[in-house]
């Protein structure tokens, strides 16, 4: 089922009778958190979980396994506009929380590799690259009952969200994160070097030109760096319910 059809089906209740948010941003830094409270918020709402950030993820492992050079601005936008990305519901239990089919290829956990870490913040910087994702973005939003975590879906894609949050954690603890979920898989990763690229990847995110990483100024900031996810999530459970929104 492609995420739009997902998001159809799933939307029960009707939005001028239900009082809770019908969009909610989530945005951060990577491995701020902010995909793991999306994921569980949406289904303790009962929304859509759309992590935007597998797109341009889907975007740069085509552009390394196709040999189109990741620093030619041209050659990116034009897979990109090309390139079918879907988001499905978890077709293989192996602890993803959804299914990322590029031109029908499962690419979950291809797209998570170190190798696409190093290059995703300067495919994702190409505005071409970027009108092409957004356009899909709002396509899959404007259905509604749905949680969107990116890096500026409160600023960009969805300014007019009903709820914004920003998730964030220092940048050591954000590379700590990262380096256990690399050596979960049984993969081999060093460090250091995870939190130089995390360190490079945030100066990147923070300075392009075309939608910066940054705080939407009525987005409420959750900080991660010491709080576990049941934290995160009672905190963001007290902001929905004073929105007048009660999860069940």
């Amino acid at each position: 089922m492609k995420a739009a059809q997902l998001l159809t089906s799933s939307a029960s209740p009707n939005p001028a009778v239900d009082p809770r948010p019908s969009t909610i941003a989530v945005d951060g830094p990577a491995a701020s958190g902010k995909s793991t409270l999306g994921g569980t918020l949406a289904r303790r709402l009962g929304y859509l979980y759309f992590d935007t950030g597998v797109m341009y993820r889907a975007v740069t492992w085509a552009a390394l396994t196709r040999s189109v050079p990741t620093d030619d601005e041209a050659a990116v936008t034009a897979l990109a506009e090309r390139l079918h990305i879907e988001v499905e519901p978890p077709t293989v239990e192996d602890g993803r929380q959804y299914t990322v089919l590029a031109d029908g290829v499962d690419v979950t956990w291809l797209i998570r590799t170190p190798e696409v870490d190093a290059h995703v913040s300067t495919v994702s910087a190409y505005p071409g690259v970027r009108r092409a994702m957004v356009a899909q973005q709002r396509r899959v939003a404007a259905a509604g009952r749905i949680v969107m975590v990116g890096r500026d879906i409160g600023t960009v894609v969805l300014p007019d969200a009903d709820l914004k949050l920003y998730v964030d954690a220092s940048v050591e603890e954000r590379a700590r994160r990262r380096w256990l979920e690399v050596q979960e898989r049984g993969e081999e990763a060093d460090y250091d070097d995870v939190l130089a690229s995390m360190r490079h990847r945030d100066e990147v995110d923070s300075h392009r030109e075309v939608s910066p990483l940054r705080v939407a100024k009525d987005a409420v900031v959750l900080n991660t760096t010491a709080l576990d996810i049941e934290g995160v999530l009672d905190r963001a459970e007290r902001l929905v319910e004073e929105r007048g929104c009660p999860v069940d």
